[in-house]
């Protein structure tokens, strides 16, 4: 085929629709666990000024590609190989798939904290992952921050411009941050708890409550967690894509890897980790994909 797609997130739809339109033969190969799937109802989605949920988009897409050719098959690639004559095979449980181009669109999976009930959190939107996403719906709020390691100090103070009442937790793990910015943090008027937690508990269906080891306990509107991201990059990197030191994929102007005929984009990419980012990644990967490849003979209707 002309273009082999891995992942059926918002980016890899996205290039589906772009090649299907360019009338190229196109495949998305989808392990389905895409981020997007997670998120309960998003805001900042330009063109549904009443919010979608990740799953609706998703489906909105996946109908989208299909109607102009696509084809998309559920399964995970395990190794993805360069060909000697060009272009790639991907070996999946199914067998081998071979494409002249491809696409990984495999994005990443957010770390969760390690707590009893975070998912069920996460899913009626207590615990969220993006500020940027969405703290516009928790201003005013009693917000709290999950942060431990590397220094956090930019979500919380993104956070802050939106509530008064803002806690950083570090789970009792270390948080490494500069005096310096410790002292920002507290001018600003955000607190830090450094104390374990035993349990999240939901209550009345809309409030998060943390019950503390010390025997205190401290109640919040909305979680968000900042403990970073693990990027699905593994089958770029293996067959030499350069990647940076968290493992995002970098590319040039054309979304393309440091191997020749492999593209990506999306959250898999270093960059903003947003939908309306991903899909314009999409949009100039796959456009770049079809300049690269013979052109297609006209069939008739």
């Amino acid at each position: 085929m002309d273009c082999l797609i891995i992942g059926a997130g918002p980016a890899g739809l996205a290039a589906a629709v772009y090649l299907a339109r360019f009338r190229r033969s196109v495949t998305i190969i989808d392990a389905g666990a895409s981020r997007a799937a997670w998120i309960p109802m998003s805001h900042n989605v330009v063109g549904f000024p009443h919010g979608v949920s990740g799953e609706a988009l998703l489906a909105r897409l996946r109908e989208q590609a299909s109607q102009y050719g696509a084809a998309i098959r559920p399964g995970e690639v395990t190794r993805l190989t360069p060909l000697p004559g060009g272009g790639f095979e991907a070996q999946t449980a199914e067998g081998p798939v071979r494409g002249e181009r491809v696409l990984l669109a495999t994005g990443g999976l957010d770390v969760e904290p390690d707590l009893p009930g975070v998912r069920d959190a996460v899913r009626r939107g207590l615990v969220r992952y993006c500020p940027i996403c969405d703290a516009y719906e928790v201003i005013g709020q009693r917000v709290a921050l999950i942060a431990f390691g590397r220094c956090r100090i930019k979500e919380a103070q993104l956070l802050r411009a939106y509530t008064t009442d803002l806690t950083v937790l570090t789970l009792g793990q270390r948080l490494d941050m500069a005096p310096d910015e410790r002292q920002a943090l507290a001018e600003a008027g955000i607190r830090t708890l450094d104390t374990p937690v035993e349990k999240l508990a939901v209550e009345d269906g809309r409030i998060a409550a943390w019950h503390l080891r010390d025997g205190s306990r401290h109640v919040f509107d909305t979680i968000y967690s900042a403990l970073g991201t693990r990027l699905r990059s593994g089958l770029a990197t293996a067959i030499g894509a350069a990647a940076d030191e968290d493992g995002a994929l970098l590319v040039d102007e054309h979304q393309q890897t440091s191997v020749p005929g492999l593209f990506a984009a999306g959250d898999v990419v270093r960059g903003l980790s947003q939908i309306s980012v991903a899909s314009g990644q999409a949009a100039i990967a796959a456009t770049h994909i079809n300049r690269s490849l013979p052109f297609p003979r006209a069939a008739l209707p």
